[in-house]
C-alpha cells in the first residue's frame, strides 16, 4: 500500500506557538483591564498562574477542553473581582474571543506553507492537535482536507481517539498514513501505537527520550518531502 495521507500536529510543528500565546495573553489582559477593572489588577504573573492552577484542579473534566478551561478561568476571575454571574459570563466569552483571535495570528515556519502546498498536490492532509488552534483560521487553510482537536474528540494525543478519527475520515489503512509532530509522546508514540508511520520534527534539537524512535527525524520542514519518500521506499 502506498502512503496517501499525511497528518500534522500544529503548535511547534508548523509554527512556534509561544509568540502567539504571549501576544494573546497580553491582548486578553488589556481587554480585562479596560472592560472588567478589578478582575486582574491585583494579580502579578505568579499569582495569576496559581489562580489558573486552582481552576484546573477544580475542573478536571475540562482537561481536554482548553477553550472551555480558559473561559472558566476568565469567569472565575471576574466572580472573584466582584462581578455578577451574568456579567462574568458575558465578560468571559468576550475576553476569550479576543484571546482566540490573537492566538490564531501565528507565524508559520519560513518553509512551512511552501511544503504544505507541495504535499497537498499529492496527499490528503489532516490536522490533529491537542490545542485550540483551528487550521482553517490560518494561512494554511486551503491545504488541509480535515482537522480534529482534543476538544472535538474529548481526548488528547497520545490517546487513540484522534488517530482513529483520521482513519475513519480517510478510509485508509494505518500504514498508509504518516503523522508529523514535535512531541515524542503525544505525536510519535500515539501514532506509532496505531500502526501509522511517524516523522519527528525536532526543530529545537532535543535529545530523544527512551523508547522506539520515529521512522524519520527532521530539523525543519524542508526535509519533510524527502523523509516521506524515504518511508515510502522502505515500506
Amino acid at each position: 500500500m502506498t502512503i496517501s495521507v499525511i497528518t500534522f500536529d500544529l503548535d511547534n510543528t508548523l509554527w512556534d506557538v509561544e509568540p502567539a500565546l504571549i501576544k494573546a495573553e497580553q491582548v486578553q489582559q488589556q481587554w480585562l483591564l479596560q472592560h472588567r477593572p478589578g478582575a486582574v489588577d491585583a494579580f502579578d504573573q505568579e499569582s495569576l498562574l496559581e489562580f489558573k492552577k486552582s481552576v484546573w484542579k477544580r475542573h478536571p473534566e475540562l482537561l481536554h477542553h482548553v477553550s472551555q478551561m480558559r473561559t472558566q478561568m476568565l469567569y472565575e476571575l471576574q466572580i472573584a473581582g466582584g462581578y455578577s454571574k451574568e456579567d462574568a459570563h458575558i465578560g468571559a466569552q468576550q475576553a476569550f474571543e479576543v484571546f482566540l483571535v490573537a492566538r490564531h495570528k501565528v507565524v508559520f515556519y519560513e518553509e512551512a506553507l511552501g511544503v504544505l502546498e507541495r504535499l497537498a498536490q499529492r496527499y490528503t492532509l489532516g490536522a490533529l492537535t491537542n490545542g485550540n488552534a483551528d487550521i482553517y483560521k490560518t494561512d494554511a487553510a486551503d491545504y488541509f482536507d480535515f482537522a480534529f482537536s482534543a476538544e472535538h474528540m474529548g481526548a488528547s494525543k497520545p490517546h487513540p481517539a484522534m488517530f482513529q478519527a483520521a482513519l475513519k475520515q480517510t478510509g485508509v489503512a494505518a500504514e498508509q498514513i504518516i503523522h508529523v509532530g514535535d512531541d515524542p509522546e503525544h505525536d510519535i508514540r500515539g501514532a506509532r501505537d496505531m500502526g501509522m508511520h511517524t516523522v519527528w520534527v525536532n526543530s529545537r534539537q532535543k535529545t530523544w527520550p527512551d523508547g522506539d524512535r520515529a521512522d524519520r527525524e527532521i530539523e525543519n520542514l524542508r526535509q519533510l518531502p524527502k523523509a516521506i519518500l524515504d518511508i515510502s521506499d522502505h515500506r
